[in-house]
């Protein structure tokens, strides 16, 4: 498409990371239009608009509901920010109203509902993406560099770790750690941005023996630590740990070894040891939220998300992140809670409902 005016964006979802979606937008090159903001809550809503304005130096408009978002011509891009079970409904008539798709994740709360997510969109011909914004950092972008570059040879172990903590306030806030809300805890709410760059590294995974539980450290339903041995398609072996309980909290991890050299991603620091004993380091260490603080990082890798997902737009091509690449992290979370729910080893198949 030919871009003759900023895009116009509708924020849908005014939650935690909103204001991070707010920074974003003010400072995304080229520049992108806020044209509206909508939430359950219209208090909220109107406060919101007021503030985006402000932080944007022009008026935004406060949207009733989803039917005036799709009707709004000055929309050409619906940015999801709600909890995973709102996002379904809102996407289906936005979608067909000829929005563009960019949601948080999860795309939905099973992989049933993430399907139907990206079907709803392939069907209405509207481009989805979503926000994985670790892939922007500089280290990860490093890391894709060197795998794509052929130079290190076969992948022979994978460790993927998320050792993070939150309070028990966190969880007090209504539906948060639920299956009806969330779709789960630990797995599709903190650790699937990590497995999601893990996966992109390392390629999707075949087979799956894990368990999950809730610790006593936190009132909720779904669980708050995740253990998983896996075998990847390639025939690498590895393992995820994931957790909200682990006090105070740390960096989540990602170290793939390969035959020439082993990839440590961490802390927004990519290092690499090479077996001839050279060693390298890419990018600059960064907070993700990984403590008590959920919101402890900054705007710049979502901005990427931003920037990358408009030139889509403008070059017809499909975004860094798109509603297909998201399914392998909704597989692998599906099969590690089926796993943990019924004891034994699954092996997970592309077309696995």
């Amino acid at each position: 498409m030919t871009q003759e005016r900023p895009l116009g964006v509708a924020m849908i979802g005014l939650g935690m990371v909103a204001r991070t979606h707010l920074l974003a937008l003010r400072d995304a090159t080229p520049p992108l239009r806020l044209a509206g903001v909508m939430s359950r809550n219209a208090v909220r809503a109107q406060a919101f608009a007021q503030e985006a304005g402000q932080v944007l130096g022009a008026p935004v408009r406060a949207y009733a509901d989803v039917e005036a978002v799709a009707a709004d011509p000055a929309v050409d891009l619906a940015l999801i920010l709600t909890p995973p079970d709102a996002r379904a409904s809102l996407i289906g008539p936005l979608a067909a109203a000829g929005k563009a798709i960019l949601t948080e994740k999860p795309l939905g709360r099973t992989l049933a509902e993430a399907e139907e997510v990206v079907a709803l969109c392939a069907a209405a011909g509207v481009p989805l993406g979503v926000v994985f914004q670790h892939r922007m950092r500089a280290a990860s972008r490093a890391a894709f560099d060197l795998v794509r570059g052929g130079g290190l040879g076969a992948l022979g172990l994978v460790e993927i770790a998320v050792p993070w903590w939150r309070e028990q306030a966190y969880y007090d806030e209504p539906g948060r750690g639920t299956y009806a809300r969330d779709g789960g805890g630990v797995l599709i709410s903190q650790a699937i941005h990590t497995i999601d760059l893990a996966l992109a590294l390392a390629g999707p995974v075949a087979e799956v023996t894990a368990m999950t539980a809730t610790t006593r450290f936190h009132r909720m339903e779904a669980e708050d630590v995740a253990v998983a041995g896996l075998r990847f398609a390639c025939g690498a072996a590895g393992w995820l740990t994931a957790s909200t309980a682990s006090y105070p909290g740390a960096s989540e991890s990602i170290v793939l070894h390969f035959e020439a050299a082993s990839l440590r991603l961490a802390e927004g620091v990519l290092t690499v040891s090479w077996r001839d004993g050279r060693q390298e380091t890419h990018g600059a260490t960064a907070t993700t939220g990984g403590g008590a603080d959920p919101m402890a990082f900054g705007h710049d890798w979502h901005q990427s998300v931003l920037e990358d997902f408009a030139a889509a737009m403008s070059d017809g091509r499909p975004p860094a992140i798109t509603g297909q690449d998201a399914l392998t992290a909704h597989r692998l979370i599906d099969a590690i809670t089926r796993s943990a729910r019924d004891g034994g080893r699954v092996l997970i198949e592309e077309s696995d409902p």
